[in-house]
């Protein structure tokens, strides 16, 4: 393939024939793209996709590429081994998976469109489903070296655990835990980081039926005590380090009988984990009776931004759910390495360190950190060939401001994100340092993920993709009427025809804040969003954050994304204040990049941004620069924090 030098900033040009490709570089280089994935291969390198999927290759070497295309199994046609003169057949709708048999084909089937795009799923056996023991301990029987996770430990030491590990483990774990009157139905709280043992713990339960409510280590003793009463806690699981065990403890003093195992240390009135569980027997065997399908087997606390967190409670078909998540959004492959930055007491962890990914085969990387540096976490993308990247708009934030011309980010195929809505600014500087495309994705606690841009499919930027075709996605005014293209409405799940595999089973103990959000046949996220005539869905917020304003309604996010193009601006929140004239006049609250001073000449400078980068009735009135913004234990930002100071302020 010659080189062409109009052709180095143009678009590839994409087509797509029946078959799976093989492609290996003999000579030079060459640019491939299949779907969003876009790689340079060397000499000596390969690749292998389904050829269905819209692909293109152009030389970026000045010498121009020789290489060796083969198409395998091309179903019709002719076809030669000689790539220039291949004929591109013309694709035809792939009604099932590859035959390629994995466990999860044993409860999951997925179709696609005739782009290759994800666009539907089915489910069988899923009532007899138990991760633990369908998942995890089959995958050992049948490949026990294969990778299951590299760990990372803080002080960079690592570790490596196969399938059969953790079957062995998570086996002594489950026999540990039954020696102390842990079983069925008990609540079992986990606070233990990134720490290795959370997977060990987390199987061990599921093999019980005892329910695993992972939490944050940054609970103090109040955030406990209400959750030791609220999920009526038998056992809890805590890790050695810094304070969060004395704290764990503190609140205990009002629970005498819970079971109390610390990780990583000794403590007395403690069971030591590392010590005691080693002396059980590997063998962990399922029961008739082991819980499965619509048994409880999952608590996760909301980080809600007001009031008492509630309890989103999931079965053991949450873990189905999540193939999705894994396979058609992260585009994780068996001989991938994923890594998803989260802590393990966030719901976050449970959709990119584990369900999902081993149901697809795949290895999980964990880095066991403290603090967020990206200079820290950068360099362990080409130490261990991280294939597969999921992180929070916030920390790619955090990334471009590097210099990310200083790290190998070579072995990243694919990058997702999601928690808070994705700014268009984030996106293009990411893919412009990189060449990776973020596909931003959407869902809840209470959910796993329900709106995304899947794999093959084109994103549109600053929108979170299409509905996933797990959940039936509709946009609902206040009187739950389908909102008009176009129209800003609730995003809404409808469950006329039952609850799809990955919705909760509702707030524990708490059937009437469970109504208020599932009635009518559908479950109300309680977010906004507006849809477009392509599907696409746009992020507005949450509907207590939407400015009325003269008779306009502002969703904060689309102002968000405007500031937080100004390469001065680190974080940014939208909030409205009251106003007798207008009702409510909008109201900027900034964090400004390190070495920016704050002063009345860019508080203008912003506002004329916004005038001029969007309508100018939602520029912000106020603006004010602040060290930090309020936010939850989990990260979001707490804007009704920012409105109760300013009506405290506007009291006075």
């Amino acid at each position: 393939m010659p080189y062409l030098e109009e052709e180095q900033s143009k678009p590839i040009k994409l087509n797509s024939h029946n078959g799976q490709e093989f492609d290996v570089i003999v000579k030079g280089s060459l640019k491939v793209q299949v779907g969003t994935h876009v790689s340079v291969l060397n000499e000596g390198d390969s690749i292998f996709y389904n050829s269905i999927i819209p692909h293109g290759m152009v030389a970026v070497s000045e010498g121009g590429c020789e290489f060796h295309a083969v198409v395998l199994n091309p179903q019709d046609g002719d076809y030669s081994e000689t790539y220039p003169e291949a004929p591109f057949i013309a694709a035809k709708t792939v009604k099932e998976e590859s035959s390629v048999k994995t466990v999860a084909d044993n409860f999951i089937t997925s179709t696609y469109d005739e782009q290759g795009v994800f666009n539907g799923i089915s489910f069988k056996n899923e009532d007899k489903f138990n991760f633990a023991f369908d998942c995890v301990d089959a995958i050992a029987e049948k490949a026990p070296d294969k990778l299951a996770m590299m760990w990372v430990a803080g002080d960079k030491s690592d570790r490596k655990f196969t399938f059969s590990d953790m079957k062995k483990y998570s086996a002594k774990t489950a026999n540990y835990f039954e020696s102390l009157g842990i079983k069925r139905g008990d609540t079992v709280m986990l606070v233990l980081k990134r720490h290795y043992q959370f997977w060990f713990c987390m199987l061990a339960l599921h093999k019980i039926g005892a329910i695993a409510i992972p939490a944050t280590n940054q609970l103090v003793e109040h955030d406990f005590t209400y959750r030791y009463k609220a999920a009526k806690v038998k056992a809890i699981v805590c890790t050695a380090d810094g304070v969060v065990s004395e704290e764990a403890e503190k609140a205990a003093a009002e629970f005498p009988e819970m079971i109390k195992i610390l990780v990583g240390g000794k403590k007395d009135g403690w069971n030591d984990f590392n010590v005691e569980m080693e002396r059980f027997s590997t063998h962990f065997y399922r029961k008739e009776d082991t819980p499965c399908g619509n048994d409880p087997m999952l608590m996760l606390f909301t980080s809600g931004t007001t009031g008492y967190p509630r309890i989103a409670t999931h079965s053991y078909k949450y873990a189905l759910g999540h193939y999705p998540t894994a396979k058609h959004w992260h585009n994780v492959k068996p001989d991938g390495l994923h890594f998803t930055i989260s802590d393990t007491g966030w719901g976050k962890a449970l959709w990119g360190k584990l369900y999902g990914q081993w149901l697809c085969e795949a290895g999980v990387f964990t880095y066991d950190f403290d603090r967020f540096h990206p200079d820290d976490i950068l360099p362990l993308f080409k130490k261990y060939g991280i294939t597969t990247f999921c992180a929070p708009p916030t920390m790619y934030r955090f990334f471009i401001k590097e210099d990310l011309s200083k790290y190998d980010l070579s072995s990243i195929q694919y990058a997702t994100t999601a928690g808070e809505a994705l700014n268009p600014e984030v996106f293009n500087q990411f893919k412009k340092a990189t060449g990776l495309t973020i596909m931003e994705g959407f869902g809840q606690t209470e959910t796993t993920l329900s709106i995304a841009n899947f794999v093959g499919s084109t994103p549109k930027i600053g929108s979170m993709g299409k509905a996933s075709p797990l959940y039936d996605v509709v946009i609902l005014d206040p009187d739950g009427n389908e909102c008009k293209t176009g129209d800003a409405g609730e995003i809404c799940i409808r469950t006329k025809d039952g609850a799809p595999c990955g919705l909760f089973i509702g707030y524990y103990l708490d059937e009437e804040k469970t109504n208020e959000v599932w009635h009518d046949g559908f479950y109300h996220t309680g977010d906004q969003a507006t849809m477009d005539e392509d599907g696409y869905l746009w992020y507005v917020g949450r509907i207590d954050d939407v400015i009325k304003s003269s008779g306009y309604r502002i969703g904060p996010f689309e102002i968000e994304s405007v500031i937080m193009e100004l390469p001065y601006v680190l974080e940014c929140a939208i909030t409205p204040v009251p106003d007798e004239v207008r009702g409510q006049i909008v109201k900027a609250t900034i964090v400004l990049t390190k070495n920016t001073v704050g002063t009345d000449a860019l508080k203008k400078e912003i506002q004329e941004y916004v005038k001029t980068h969007t309508a100018p009735y939602k520029y912000p009135r106020i603006v004010e620069f602040v060290e930090e913004l309020p936010k939850t234990i989990s990260g979001k930002v707490r804007r009704v924090e920012i409105r109760k100071n300013d009506m405290q302020k506007m009291s006075k």
